[in-house]
């Protein structure tokens, strides 16, 4: 790209953005809905690649690869919580080296190179002259060579991760200027649209791939997600002239600056910087009340508050202030996080124990009872940007209608209310299953017909 500085002046352009030519961006020709469209596309897509494999994971895990059910659900949750804690080093790559735009584009091919070895360990049995049943549940003997293969590509697809998730909706939110007061508007719809293609992507995997996964073959069901990330890739590099460019500014990267303060108040932890000398901007900050402690970073190693390259500097101190207003949403959604972990492990094999027959020849399989968790969010989210935010924005007089913590606050609700709802259920079917004294016989299915007979 053409250095910045030397570029012409060009009307109406968005500040802290450029054109792929590293020109700066106009507001009218660059970003917006039409560039976030690739971007929401792509991640309909990844979205589809990562569900085809993870909603009917447990299910490969306990067939093919022969597996326990105990067994399987700690594969199924280790490998989702690699993936969910990688993208922090993804960020710190993003954001220091490679920007965001090359990042994604390179976790798409990593992408790619896991579902494609994903696949060929699916295809293993069959070419080493032997196969076996993957539509019911009895397990079969794997080879060595097919394990070792499986979770080799079943990782990398998680360091794919790496790049998508810090990279891409992030990526997309760069295409609006929050200083705009119409682009600020769009960029809040942008993210329940965001969510909304999302639970496109999840709930159209769980319908077809988990289908072909249960009725034809695992290599095909490995393999459609894989085609669908190539045709994500080509989507993602179409919009390449359309997107703009967040500025990378030479400077320490938010990892570096964050973890300097921590490291510099560690460092003066026992000294205490008098009141009447700090900076007269942090005095007036509420934000930087909240964590007194931190003050100590801007005390150079010679006892002096200064501001030079030995002490931290108040923005670096209000980014760390920042962070650790963050840990109790953290910690909150580690809950969440638990929530949605039964959905793939727990509540699949519950489901493999019921009655999911249509007619007399069309069975639905356990791992597409997921979908309605997608099926709700794509009612919902319309409903919720068309006519609740429109509402919501007459009385708080905010572009998105509610705050993002009252957001955060009403999903954990839900969250909690559908615990209560699977708690009920799952003692009924035990109830049920003990009447009819299959409670040591797990893979026997319970028509749906029963369940209503017990109060």
């Amino acid at each position: 790209m053409a250095d910045y500085a030397e570029t012409p002046m060009i009307v109406n352009a968005v500040d802290g953005a450029v054109d792929y030519k590293g020109r700066p961006a106009s507001r009218s020709d660059f970003g917006r809905w039409r560039s976030a469209t690739f971007i929401i596309g792509v991640e309909v897509s990844e979205r589809f690649a990562y569900y085809g494999i993870s909603s009917n994971l447990v299910t490969y895990l306990t067939g093919p690869l022969g597996q326990s059910t105990a067994a399987a659900a700690v594969n199924v949750n280790a490998w989702a919580g690699t993936a969910m804690l990688l993208p922090l080093l993804g960020a710190l790559v993003a954001d220091s080296f490679l920007g965001r735009y090359r990042t994604i584009a390179m976790a798409s091919l990593l992408y790619i190179l896991g579902l494609g070895l994903l696949t060929l360990s699916a295809m293993v049995p069959s070419l080493s002259g032997y196969d076996c049943e993957t539509n019911t549940n009895s397990s079969c003997s794997s080879t060595q060579l097919q394990v070792v293969l499986f979770f080799l590509s079943l990782y990398l697809v998680s360091f794919a991760q790496v790049g998508f998730k810090p990279c891409a909706q992030a990526f997309g939110a760069d295409q609006f200027d929050s200083q705009d007061p119409v682009e600020c508007k769009a960029k809040s719809s942008f993210f329940n649209w965001w969510n909304f293609g999302s639970a496109v992507g999840s709930t159209v995997a769980m319908f077809i791939v988990t289908y072909i996964q249960d009725n034809l073959n695992w290599a095909l069901g490995f393999g459609t997600p894989c085609i669908v990330m190539v045709i994500a890739l080509v989507v993602f590099l179409l919009g390449t002239t359309t997107y703009r460019y967040s500025i990378v500014q030479n400077e320490k990267s938010a990892f570096v600056r964050i973890g300097s303060v921590f490291v510099a108040t560690f460092r003066n932890r026992q000294r205490t910087p008098p009141s009447s000398t700090l900076p007269s901007e942090v005095e007036a900050d509420h934000g930087s009340e909240q964590f007194k402690f931190l003050s100590r970073a801007f005390l150079a190693p010679n006892h002096h508050l200064q501001e030079d390259n030995s002490a931290c500097c108040i923005a670096d101190v209000e980014e760390a202030n920042a962070v650790l207003r963050l840990f109790p949403i953290w910690g909150t959604c580690l809950i969440n996080g638990m929530v949605i972990a039964q959905s793939s492990t727990f509540f699949t094999k519950q489901g493999a124990t019921m009655g999911r027959t249509i007619g007399s020849d069309i069975q639905i399989p356990a791992a597409s009872l997921q979908c309605f968790i997608g099926i709700t969010t794509i009612v919902i989210i319309p409903i919720y940007d068309f006519i609740f935010v429109s509402i919501a924005r007459a009385f708080t007089r905010k572009p998105s209608g509610i705050t993002m913590l009252q957001r955060i606050g009403i999903g954990t609700s839900f969250f909690a209310l559908s615990m209560v709802v699977a708690a009920l259920i799952e003692k009924k079917r035990l109830k049920i299953a003990k009447e009819y004294n299959l409670v040591d016989r797990p893979s026997v299915t319970i028509p749906m017909s029963v369940w209503w007979l017990v109060p």
